[in-house]
């Protein structure tokens, strides 16, 4: 049975990187094979019973992730990011620092909700003042992406991955900051994203045009601005709390999300709104991790993840500095061209096991492996799905994105990052 979920985990890995768009397929296919094989009268190691589904899936992570999708939903449909945005550009001096202020405040955004979104929101405005200016506006929406994607780790809220370490690791949203009386994610990310501003600086230093902002969107709705800052707060206090639910972040995502829903239909009496924010959700995105939580199970199951563990370590050779590097910038490799979702998945249960194996701390080697899967997708324009919308919007414009223009700015934005990253988390934790 481990030979057989072995070929199936690695078919359905392939399959993720050749079909990015049957990840979901791919996953929960793989999912039900593996309840099937166990449900045959084959083998003596059962790979994945049905009693074993609720209790292998992390409803916390799902739970989180659909109640973000729809408050976002509402906030970006509401016009506050935009005016958001739109002072920020009127606060700009020249067309270099309006490339710094909207790649800080994509950031931003992206440290509290969904990357692809907050490109969704910044990059348009990007395009409209490039276009007026007579430039082109690749290099600024590849940094608005990049920016996206690196802060994304900063908050629990911010990124998929960081979503799934919190419910791998317990860590709730005052963890982010300080654990352990020591300085965690935010700012070891926070630090990267400053050291970029003289990257870009030296990038930009010839885009010296001056620049004003002529638009004025008005804001339709400020509940759901209310909710935003409401819904974080909450995740802020119940860190404090002791003895809450181990759902506790979940159950106040969803929660939120359906005051939202519930308060919208009042104020505007129709469903529009709902009905946007229930299309706009990333079904394949839930059902995908539903898959991938159902696989990793199983491969834990037939002891795949113990094996992993034990190889991980002994190329570590027991030495704490050589495994937190293999872990960093292996991560960076793999995740310039996987996406990070399911590698994540995989990597948190094996980085578990070999942290109880070698008497070690895990949260050093948690983080280590979310700087370098996070950040290293920032790497190639494939690497992240920030930087594939962001891709995919220049494309609708008439601009074609190729590796080498990606890379230009992609590459020291993740040398710098990571490296950043990589020593403040070892010199912090170790």
């Amino acid at each position: 049975m481990k030979i057989a979920a072995i070929i199936l985990f690695i078919v359905m890995y392939i399959i993720m990187i050749i079909f990015s768009k049957k990840r979901a397929v791919a996953a929960l296919t793989t999912a039900a094979i593996f309840v099937l094989l166990t449900l045959l009268p084959i083998g003596d190691i059962p790979i994945l019973s049905l009693t074993d589904l609720p209790r292998v899936i992390n409803w916390n992570v799902i739970m989180m992730i659909t109640g973000t999708m729809i408050i976002v939903d509402y906030f970006i449909e509401s016009g506050m990011p935009s005016v958001i945005a739109e002072w920020l550009l009127r606060t700009a001096k020249n067309v270099m620092w309006v490339t710094i202020l909207l790649s800080l405040f994509s950031g931003i955004i992206s440290a509290f909700i969904d990357n692809v979104a907050t490109v969704l929101m910044v990059a348009p405005i990007a395009i409209v003042i490039c276009k007026k200016l007579d430039i082109s506006p690749v290099a600024t929406v590849i940094c608005i992406s990049v920016s996206s994607n690196l802060q994304g780790a900063a908050t629990l809220v911010g990124d998929t991955t960081s979503i799934m370490l919190a419910g791998a690791a317990n860590m709730n949203f005052a963890d982010f900051f300080v654990m352990n009386g020591k300085a965690c994610m935010f700012f070891a990310t926070e630090l990267g994203a400053i050291l970029t501003v003289p990257i870009m600086m030296i990038m930009f230093r010839k885009d010296k045009a001056p620049v004003t902002s002529n638009e004025h969107t008005e804001v339709t709705d400020y509940f759901p601005s209310i909710m935003m800052v409401s819904y974080v707060l909450a995740l802020i206090i119940a860190s404090f709390i002791d003895g809450t639910p181990a759902c506790i972040n979940g159950i106040i995502c969803l929660s939120g999300a359906v005051i939202t829903m519930i308060a919208e239909l009042i104020i505007h009496k129709d469903k529009k709104g709902l009905m946007h924010a229930l299309k706009g959700m990333d079904i394949d995105m839930i059902f995908l991790l539903i898959g991938l939580f159902c696989v990793i199970g199983g491969i834990t199951n037939v002891g795949l993840i113990d094996d992993l563990a034990k190889m991980i370590s002994a190329a570590g050779g027991g030495n704490k500095f050589l495994l937190f590097t293999i872990v960093v910038w292996g991560s960076v490799i793999i995740s310039a061209f996987i996406d990070n979702i399911p590698y994540v998945a995989t990597m948190l249960p094996i980085l578990g096991t070999v942290a109880s194996n070698l008497g070690l701390e895990p949260y050093f080697l948690y983080f280590g492996l979310l700087v370098g899967a996070t950040l290293g997708g920032n790497l190639t324009p494939i690497g992240a799905s920030a930087n594939i919308a962001g891709v995919g919007m220049l494309r609708k414009e008439g601009y074609e994105v190729s590796f080498p223009d990606f890379m230009k700015i992609g590459v020291p934005f993740t040398l710098t990052a990571v490296m950043s990253g990589y020593l403040f988390i070892w010199f912090i934790w170790t």
